[in-house]
């Protein structure tokens, strides 16, 4: 599959035609189905990084989830984590950091309890469980390569928490909780899926639109000049917040109704085939 332009792309605003910075997702972009990424996707970024355009990472992983690929991708650059609720500098301190109130907090889990779907909670750089047998949470802390914290409760840890995630599989209810706790947290925090297992549920502001702007920043240039790559829901925000915009080819048509660009899927090197035909034709120095 080619890179294609969306067939929407007449209801959106015209794609940028010069691009300074690329913010990517990871998981189901990024990275293989097997999360790992491929000798193309690190010669995109190479010729990215010649033509003077950075890449940024955002993610509803944790940091140490991000940083755990940094090394093999010789980025340099900052990141955002829980979905943007934390950015980070190259140097790995702390920019930005968002907790989740205690009123939403409480909200949230007693949802997802009532619902049988499984709670996460993810509090600086710690995780959170209440069941380590949970279906979930081994393939996550092979993905993360991080082990959770098993406590009896989550009473005493409602404070400073950055993201809520519940996992199901059952992902009909999880599609319907997606909607029902969006609308219990409307304009109190930000609700979407992250994959179709996972409903991330993060402070209002903490979502990539505000992550990309956030980057942006850091630069010194317009939103207006990013580009930015995706396939779930919780990519949405960003897409609004772009200039340019790709959907992975295996992404739902919910989400590549926002794209100017549809690409191939993360199995058949989607990413970098977006770099090569889309970015580094409208490579532009950041100065």
């Amino acid at each position: 599959m080619m890179v294609n332009e969306s067939a929407t792309l007449a209801a959106l605003p015209a794609p940028a035609s010069k691009i300074k910075l690329v913010v990517s997702d990871m998981d189901g972009t990024l990275l293989t189905p097997e999360k790992q990424v491929t000798h193309h996707t690190l010669a995109a970024i190479d010729a990215l990084r010649q033509a003077g355009v950075p890449v940024c990472l955002v993610s509803s992983r944790p940091a140490s989830g991000i940083e755990m690929y940094l090394e093999a991708t010789k980025l340099d650059t900052p990141y955002g984590a829980l979905n943007g609720g934390s950015i980070f500098n190259p140097d790995h301190s702390i920019r930005s950091q968002l907790s989740l109130t205690p009123d939403v907090m409480r909200d949230t889990l007693d949802m997802l309890k009532v619902h049988d779907i499984d709670a996460w909670l993810f509090r600086g750089r710690d995780w959170l469980i209440t069941d380590i047998g949970e279906a979930y949470v081994e393939p996550e802390r092979r993905a993360l390569r991080q082990d959770p914290t098993v406590v009896p409760s989550f009473d005493n840890y409602l404070d400073g928490v950055g993201k809520i995630t519940g996992s199901t599989a059952d992902y009909e209810a999880l599609t319907r909780q997606e909607l029902e706790i969006g609308a219990l947290l409307d304009g109190r925090a930000s609700v979407a899926r992250s994959a179709q297992w996972y409903l991330d549920i993060t402070p209002l502001n903490a979502n990539k639109g505000y992550a990309l702007r956030q980057l942006a920043d850091f630069y010194g240039i317009s939103p207006q000049e990013v580009a930015c790559i995706g396939d779930m829901n919780n990519d949405l925000p960003m897409f609004k917040a772009a200039g340019l915009t790709i959907a992975m080819g295996q992404a739902d048509a919910s989400v590549k109704a926002h794209a100017h660009f549809i690409t191939s899927t993360n199995e058949q090197e989607g990413w970098s085939k977006a770099m090569e035909t889309v970015i580094l034709p409208r490579a532009t120095r950041a100065d």
